[in-house]
């Protein structure tokens, strides 16, 4: 059984199909890359599958390891272990990084019937994995995301992953405004989080990320539907001859499947 399955998704925004019948399996311990032009639908299926407002689907099925998230609101899904790192992550004012992270952990201990971790429990904790992502205790004591750089915050963000220990993992074009440094950190952080118990789903546009974080299957996205999956050389692929070819492949293979045959008498 597939940890993440999402089953012929279709979904609408402001009545313009957005998502026409994805499809992809997801088995534990693998990292799939989907990529595609702008307007291909790659941060809206993120968001469908992280279930922000608005995102619900019109037809299809998503399951996480076998349980239907169709009817669980954001929260319900993170607590059972879907993660999302955002490509523009949010501030907030008025609550501090040390407080966010110790709630979401524990919340999501609870969920699992762990025990909670206690104040010094928690702070050793978060200090241990801050360090690995060059995150010091005065962002930490900080409104979350508030202030921060874009490298910061897209630290802050893998930091929350490693903390939380997620069963997959979305990072929505986790390399966007990304300098070469940060971006190694940052991937740094997702390689040393990989494990044959869970999944990372990368969405982005371009193969640098990929040269730092491998993935085991890369699918192209165009038009709210995967039109070719291959291994990491597809990526490389999109680097050297870009997306057009590779649509308009699609687009003539599609034509001939659906053109009506000639009846014969």
């Amino acid at each position: 059984m597939s940890l993440l399955e999402i089953k012929n998704a279709h979904l609408k925004l402001d009545d313009k199909n957005i998502l026409n019948g994805v499809s992809l399996s997801v088995n534990k311990g693998e990292v799939h890359a989907i990529m595609g032009p702008n307007g291909s639908g790659k941060s809206t299926l993120s968001y469908m599958l992280a279930g922000r407002d608005g995102y619900e689907l019109e037809e299809g099925e998503i399951l996480l390891d076998g349980i239907s998230l169709s009817e669980m609101e954001a929260d319900e899904r993170a607590r059972l272990g879907l993660f999302l790192a955002f490509q523009y992550p949010v501030e907030l004012p008025g609550v501090g990084g040390m407080s966010f992270l110790r709630e979401a952990v524990n919340s999501r201990r609870k969920f699992l019937g762990e025990e909670e971790l206690d104040h010094l429990a928690f702070v050793k904790e978060a200090r241990k994995e801050a360090s690995k992502m060059y995150v010091k205790d005065e962002m930490l004591k900080r409104a979350v995301n508030v202030g921060f750089s874009g490298g910061e915050k897209k630290r802050f963000e893998i930091l929350q992953m490693a903390m939380l220990k997620p069963t997959v993992s979305i990072l929505d074009e986790t390399d966007s405004g990304l300098d070469v440094d940060a971006l190694k950190i940052v991937s740094d952080g997702v390689n040393a989080q990989r494990n044959n118990d869970n999944a990372i789903v990368v969405i982005t546009h371009y193969q640098r990320l990929l040269d730092y974080i491998i993935p085991d299957f890369v699918h192209i996205l165009s038009d709210g539907v995967i039109i070719k999956s291959g291994g990491p050389e597809l990526a490389l692929e999109v680097e050297k001859n870009g997306y057009s070819g590779l649509i308009n492949a699609a687009s003539v293979s599609y034509t001939h499947l659906t053109l009506p045959t000639k009846r014969i008498v």
